[in-house]
């Protein structure tokens, strides 16, 4: 990142991102339903990098929990066209005994220009949709990325 201003918070991974034509709208700029994919996928890729099986973390009927996304935001600074390239940083913005709150920061890739960034909440449920607390392989694996611990 050659601007340290437009530098994702702490710790992050990053991750390639090919607009594809389905992903614009009829003008050819990304839709805006489309980043909430890129930033789904982020989180994916983000803990298959800290070796978890995302399949295993969103719905998990073993040991009867879930991680559903609770509420998502993004703010679109720069239009990006069917066949831009993008970077993708994903951090952790705050984490709670019960939920995480991922950050996104959405860069063109040929420019380094910070295009888009957002924001996702998963929180932790049970088989009963009820909240319960973050599961312990989850925690032990993004320890290096997540700030101090606050009750929720």
């Amino acid at each position: 990142m050659s601007d340290p201003a437009l530098a994702p918070p702490g710790k992050y991974l990053e991750f390639p991102i090919t607009v594809r034509f389905g992903d614009t709208d009829p003008y050819g700029v990304v839709y805006f339903a489309s980043y909430f994919r890129y930033c789904h996928h982020g989180i994916e890729e983000f803990f298959r990098c800290l070796g978890l099986r995302p399949q295993e973390l969103f719905r998990n009927q073993e040991e009867g929990f879930g991680l559903p996304i609770a509420g998502a935001s993004c703010d679109f600074l720069k239009p990006i066209w069917y066949g831009d390239p993008l970077r993708l940083a994903v951090f952790v913005i705050h984490a709670k005994s019960k939920a995480l709150t991922f950050g996104f920061h959405f860069y063109h890739a040929e420019k380094e220009e910070l295009v888009a960034k957002g924001q996702a909440t998963i929180v932790a449920i049970d088989k009963n949709w009820q909240s319960r607390g973050l599961p312990a392989q989850l925690k032990e694996a993004l320890s290096p990325f997540l700030p101090p611990v606050q009750a929720s």
